[in-house]
């Protein structure tokens, strides 16, 4: 057998076929451990009551002791654990709180078919966020709806595009449901409708049969609107908010006619299957470009003002608002993907004014003068009813309920008399939006739910007015036609994302501060619908 060496433990080698002494431990030697204190209980803020029993051994115990026994032991049991666990796990139904659905009808007992349950949610779910819903709202819907049918124990899951659904029953088959959203479409009135369904569903009013029924009946039903008023609405609006800006008629019908051209392209690029963004730069492009050349051409118009009355509506707003809603009601990740979406949009429009203003100096028209302020063209009184007529277009180019068009209207010019208020108080150009976008999201909802729609439906169209339209316009055109200007843009469009945020953080503060003066609300309009039924 080969001879091997060995280490012993102090690091020195032991030669080979040598045995190494082994010194014995006495275990007498090793002293023992100190023993260990015994806890103090410590003392008891009330006193513990004594467990009742019979006065003599072996005697039967009486009613009155027996309950005085579970009186003590439910003393004892607050003792230890407290009125309300910290660590205790909140119910889902718990996140209707504030909500319109917050007095929830539950029924007793789940539903036989759950997958149908769930089938239908997953479609609920789906149609809301096609027609522009907020995670929050999806997400109350949801659990209004399932609880409303009697599934306990689901849990839900919302991403950008995606909608996932646990349902975890104790006695049965775990359910794991996805559906993810691939379309989009202006559609506000569908989601009126939706929205009433979901209310009418957490009062008790309506069974899972029907209600599929009539949701399959809102996403067939034709929108309020036809395409030509659509179109038309779009000129509308970049007329009379030119007319707002300063500009005079000229330039309201060249806006008018450019918003027209505009919106025939973007049907023609969506009938190509064209990506977004790549319409909204084309549609930024020819609103600056039509504006520069007819400046050229020496036409007395302000081309500034033009292309504001263009861009406006090109402007990601719903999106802004609902990625704002979502980043502070706790859903980061669609908020993430909203707010990246609403940036390439955004970037869509800027990059068209850019490349619309090179073009323009490539052909040797003359620069523009950025700074220039342009008096107000009509009395106040008239800019008042022009905004009203503005905010009314937005909301026929959004397809909402006809009933909701005048409503959204007052809002609108409800928002422009803050906004006016505040800067005559000396708020700044950045703050009074913000400010008039509290009173929108104010207003909005208290509207809203009157008329039995999302606090959304109200508050985007009427906050369009809001967006900085001429700063992105004099940021690009200064950072593209001078390279030595390129910081000046860039703080010029840092100002507007500051504000087009402020306002958006302004409709989701206004909405909150609602929220105490609206709870009666949802309440009434469930008594009133059950009164009809």
């Amino acid at each position: 057998m080969a001879e091997t060496e060995h280490t012993d433990r102090s690091g020195g080698d032991i030669p080979a076929g040598a045995i190494p002494k082994i010194t014995p431990v006495a275990f007498t030697d090793v002293p023992a451990a100190p023993a260990a204190a015994e806890p103090v209980p410590a003392p008891l803020t009330s006193p513990v009551p004594e467990v009742a029993g019979p006065a003599t051994p072996g005697e039967p115990i009486t009613a009155s002791q027996v309950r005085a026994n579970a009186a003590a032991k439910r003393v004892l049991a607050r003792l230890v654990r407290g009125e309300n666990p910290p660590t205790a796990p909140l119910s889902i139904v718990d996140r209707l709180a504030g909500s319109p659905y917050a007095n929830l009808t539950i029924r007793q007992g789940a539903d036989d078919s759950a997958r149908r349950t769930l089938d239908f949610v997953l479609k609920l779910a789906e149609t809301m966020f096609r027609y522009g819903a907020g995670a929050l709202e999806v997400e109350t819907s949801i659990i209004a709806v399932t609880a409303a049918f009697g599934l306990q124990h689901v849990e839900v899951d919302i991403t950008n595009q995606s909608v996932a659904i646990n349902y975890a029953p104790q006695d049965g088959t775990p359910i794991n449901l996805l559906r993810v959203v691939r379309s989009w479409t202006s559609n506000y009135a569908g989601l009126t409708l939706v929205h009433q369904l979901v209310s009418e569903i957490a009062s008790g009013g309506v069974g899972r049969d029907e209600a599929m029924r009539r949701l399959q009946g809102i996403t067939r039903r034709a929108k309020p609107f036809p395409k030509w008023s659509v179109t038309a609405a779009f000129g509308v609006f970049a007329a009379v908010f030119v007319a707002v800006l300063g500009g005079g008629q000229l330039a309201s019908l060249i806006a008018f006619g450019s918003n027209l051209l505009i919106s025939l392209v973007a049907r023609v690029f969506g009938r190509w299957r064209v990506p977004d963004f790549f319409t909204t730069l084309a549609s930024s492009f020819l609103v600056t470009i039509i504006a520069l050349l007819l400046y050229w051409a020496q036409l007395p118009i302000a081309p500034a003002i033009v292309v504001v009355g263009g861009i406006l509506l090109l402007l990601p707003t719903a999106r802004l608002v609902s990625a704002t809603q979502d980043a502070i009601n706790g859903f980061p990740v669609t908020a993430a993907g909203r707010f990246l979406s609403a940036f390439l949009t955004f970037a869509a429009v800027v990059g068209g004014i850019a490349v619309a203003s090179a073009a323009g100096e490539l052909l040797g028209v003359e620069r523009i003068d950025v700074t220039e302020t342009f008096p107000a063209a009509y009395p106040y009184v008239v800019q008042v009813l022009l905004i009203a007529t503005a905010v009314a277009a937005i909301a026929v180019t959004e397809q909402t309920s006809r009933r909701l068009v005048l409503p959204t209207a007052g809002v609108g010019v409800a928002g422009y008399l803050a906004l006016t208020a505040v800067g005559l108080l000396g708020a700044g150009d950045s703050i009074a939006p913000a400010a008039s976008a509290v009173v929108m999201g104010f207003l909005a909802r208290i509207v809203a739910l009157r008329l039995g729609a999302p606090q959304l439906v109200v508050a985007v169209p009427a906050a369009l007015i809001l967006l900085p339209g001429l700063t992105i316009f004099r940021s690009m055109y200064v950072a593209s036609v001078d390279a030595a200007q390129i910081v000046t843009g860039a703080g010029g469009m840092l100002t507007a994302m500051a504000i087009i945020l402020g306002a958006a953080g302004g409709i989701v503060l206004g909405d909150n501060l609602a929220r105490p003066f609206t709870r009666n609300v949802a309440a009434l309009e469930q008594r009133r619908r059950s009164r009809r039924r």
